[in-house]
């Protein structure tokens, strides 16, 4: 069953951390069936706090997607974002 990730970026404290984020999150992704759906486009905030951007990646399972998230490549990258930028992220599993 897919699942998928849901980063939606609260505030930027950092520009250049989230730039070195940005280079390295692509490549953590090399070895995964994980497919990027919707990153930094057109939104509306429709309930709760205003989000500064929001990016969904699809991946096959719960279990790829938490992987992923785990991994070595991304937990690297993922340090220059917490850095650059407060987020609240989510994996979700679809029907």
């Amino acid at each position: 069953m897919a699942a998928y990730v849901v980063l939606m970026r609260e505030k930027m404290h950092d520009p250049a951390e989230f730039a070195t984020y940005s280079k390295m999150a692509p490549g953590a992704m090399t070895g995964y069936a994980a497919s990027v759906l919707a990153a930094y486009g057109r939104h509306e905030t429709l309930e709760g706090e205003p989000v500064e951007g929001v990016v969904v990646i699809s991946f096959p399972t719960y279990a790829e997607a938490k992987t992923w998230y785990d991994s070595p490549a991304y937990t690297a990258a993922r340090e220059h974002r917490f850095k650059g930028a407060d987020y609240r992220t989510v994996i979700v599993e679809g029907l």
